[in-house]
């Protein structure tokens, strides 16, 4: 991790099945207070509605085209951002804070993605790793567009302009997945940190490192990311399916 202050904030909750990497936007005011606000309403929404029906906790906000963790990702999120809009309103040199944030939910055989922004979620399925979301960003908008190439979007000035973000105002659009898990699947969460610096075959070789403790890959790619000469702040979360 690099930066002072760290923008980033993560959470790890195996009782819950939840893991969380939110990215405190650059340029931005109190962009750790951001994050950290986010990550903590989502957590507390989730944590809330373990075993409850969603006619129990959220009558007007469940959305029934939706899974039931689908929509207990998407309220979370905009718990997070309430807290966020809380914060802001607090001091003013607060105003206008703002974060990205990218989740998984694990339940049974079923993963559950949502994001916001510019963090990712990866997934590595035997060999093959696949990026499973998409940066709500202008570059990644430039290339679905056919206005950039790969390569130019890799190193372009306006490559850290995200164009969704939990800001504590508005609707918050949450992008939402659900996925079925097998055993050895092995997620990916990160923040911009680490893949604006690695590539996908550099990503691709720790993940693959089957021997590997799942925390000393965390560190590989944190310390790949630093000597490849990142000065963002780095966080990533390792999980590995055991059973399904």
């Amino acid at each position: 991790m690099s930066g002072t202050p760290n923008e980033d904030y993560h959470c790890v909750r195996l009782d819950l099945g939840l893991f969380v990497v939110a990215d405190g936007m650059g340029g931005h005011p109190k962009g750790e207070v951001a994050s950290q606000a986010a990550v903590e309403g989502i957590v507390e929404f989730v944590e809330s509605t373990v075993g409850m029906l969603p006619s129990q906790v959220w009558p007007v906000r469940f959305d029934p085209g939706q899974s039931d963790n689908q929509n207990r990702l998407r309220v979370g999120f905009s718990v997070g951002n309430r807290r966020l809009a809380s914060e802001n309103a607090l001091l003013e040199e607060r105003r206008e804070m703002a974060t990205t944030a990218v989740a998984v939910l694990i339940d049974g055989p079923i993963g559950t993605v949502a994001h916001v922004g510019d963090s990712r979620a990866y997934r590595l399925r035997g060999s093959q790793l696949e990026q499973l979301t998409r940066d709500h960003s202008w570059v990644e908008e430039q290339l679905q567009a056919g206005e950039l190439t790969e390569a130019a979007a890799r190193d372009h000035p306006r490559r850290n302009i995200v164009t969704r973000a939990i800001s504590g105002s508005g609707d918050l659009d949450v992008e939402l997945q659900e996925l079925q898990l097998r055993t050895e699947d092995r997620f990916l969460l990160c923040s911009d940190g680490i893949f604006n610096v690695l590539s996908d075959a550099e990503i691709e070789e720790v993940l693959g490192g089957r021997e590997a403790d799942l925390a000393e890959a965390c560190q590989t790619l944190v310390r790949g990311a630093s000597e490849g000469g990142g000065s963002d702040d780095m966080t990533a979360i390792i999980v590995e399916i055991d059973a399904v």
